[in-house]
């Protein structure tokens, strides 16, 4: 029985991920780097403290983690400020199931992020829990932002149901045990190996329903 339900944040709610990519690469030409064309799919579910590692040792810049992190975050930050990209159907999806079970969000974007975002889409009151990856260990593919987000709930991850998008997400849910809901992106879907480890599949966000999560 499903006693909670965890969301993913970039790719579910936000149609975000082509704008990470955008203010990563233009961070890396700007500054002397090297972008090459496997540095989204690489850095796609890391903790911000291992994306900006990544950027300083596999693409070049020689500016700290520390550092290049924190200009990340600032671009993103006055971007979102600007315009929120929140999916179609965002805000109706996590109403709906915050009208059954408690919620948690379990992200790897930074907590300045995700504050700002739940609370320019009015959403940050229907989330008991948030977990940025930056608070655990391993981002995702590893399970460490969900298994803190279940223990934060007091639910065990078994019992709690995960939305997601992506394969890195897909493969850190599923490794909690929890029941994964997938939502492919459709800009940068899951391998066809990846989404079969599903337990739900749906189109779209206007398909998330409690019944879809439960049945």
């Amino acid at each position: 029985m499903i006693e909670a339900v965890v969301f993913d944040l970039d790719g579910v709610l936000l149609d975000s991920e082509q704008i990470w990519d955008a203010a990563r690469e233009q961070l890396v030409r700007e500054r002397g780097g090297h972008w090459h064309e496997r540095a989204q799919q690489d850095m796609m579910g890391m903790s911000s403290l291992e994306w900006s590692r990544y950027m300083h040792d596999e693409l070049g810049l020689a500016e700290s983690p520390k550092e290049i992190n924190e200009e990340v975050v600032e671009r993103m930050l006055a971007l979102y400020r600007g315009s929120l990209p929140l999916l179609p159907g965002a805000t109706e999806a996590v109403r709906r199931l915050a009208e059954r079970w408690p919620l948690a969000l379990a992200s790897s974007s930074n907590r300045p992020i995700i504050a700002l975002v739940l609370e320019q889409a009015n959403l940050a009151e229907l989330f008991r829990v948030t977990v940025s990856s930056e608070e655990v260990p391993r981002g995702k593919p590893a399970p460490d932002v969900y298994l803190e987000a279940a223990r934060r709930l007091r639910v065990a991850a078994e019992r709690c149901a995960a939305v997601e998008d992506s394969r890195n997400g897909i493969l850190s849910a599923k490794a909690t045990g929890m029941k994964v809901v997938a939502i492919p992106n459709r800009a940068f879907p899951p391998d066809g190996e990846t989404l079969a480890l599903a337990d739900v599949v749906l189109d779209s966000l206007a398909e998330l329903s409690p019944q879809a999560v439960s049945g």
